[in-house]
């Protein structure tokens, strides 16, 4: 079983971190075990020093690794998670069950290493995904918007045009076609008077853009041309570089 650690903070955040502080953090989560706290606390404090200082400072500053040993249910496993997510590292719970000797069906020692890169790979990729969340929410934003309303005359499913309406000469509605036929949204009174054909598209793509926000288009459905990435399925690819 693969656990993936969440970062806490960001990268000043862990650097300003003292032992002291550390146990801090572990209190919130782990009741006693006070020892185990403080060994853990000072052996990941003096690995952010050790990756810090350059040239001989290093070597005086010696990592500790660590090795927990307790009966079930003391806490081995949730200070190991809870200390991973403080540092912003990939953490893996392992099974020793599921590794076996050579010889006998089960898993081998390799897939931990893999478990783990997995694990960090994961990691990185959903840090990645949180930095441009906003930025492509923006875009998708965008692209149903053009969608919605094309420059080209004539709405197909799923698009929107502007036009008067049939109860009131010279009311305006945005008529979004659709499924389910036809539907209509009339503009604010005022909305669009005197504005020439941009700025009477530019309102009406902001009227379109809060019906979505709102949830109103949600069963609206629109067509998006994809470019399909090449697979490499069927490839053969030589073993060993």
């Amino acid at each position: 079983m693969a656990e993936q650690a969440a970062v806490e903070g960001t990268e000043e955040w862990r650097d300003e971190l003292t032992p002291r502080d550390i146990v801090a953090e572990l209190d919130k989560y782990i009741v006693g075990q006070d020892d185990a706290k403080k060994a853990v606390a000072i052996a990941l404090r003096n690995r952010w020093r050790r990756q810090r200082v350059e040239g001989e400072l290093r070597d005086e500053i010696l990592p500790n690794n660590l090795i927990l040993i307790g009966p079930t249910g003391v806490g081995k496993t949730e200070i190991s998670r809870r200390l991973a997510r403080l540092a912003g590292a990939p953490f893996v719970k392992v099974e020793a069950s599921k590794f076996t000797e050579v010889g006998y069906v089960g898993r081998d020692v390799e897939s931990m290493i893999r478990d783990l890169v997995d694990t960090s790979v994961n990691m990185v990729r959903a840090e990645r995904e949180s930095e441009v969340e906003e930025e492509a929410d923006r875009r998708v934003e965008e692209r149903l918007l053009d969608l919605l309303l094309p420059l080209t005359s004539g709405a197909k499913q799923g698009e929107a045009e502007v036009r008067e309406g049939p109860e009131e000469p010279g009311e305006t509605h945005v008529f979004v076609a659709g499924p389910g036929g036809v539907r209509q949204t009339p503009l604010e009174p005022g909305e669009g008077d005197d504005l020439l054909p941009t700025d009477r598209r530019s309102r009406t793509r902001e009227k379109l853009r809060k019906l979505l926000q709102d949830g109103v288009m949600e069963d609206r459905e629109v067509e998006v041309e994809v470019s399909q990435s090449p697979s490499l399925e069927g490839m053969m690819i030589p073993m060993g570089g």
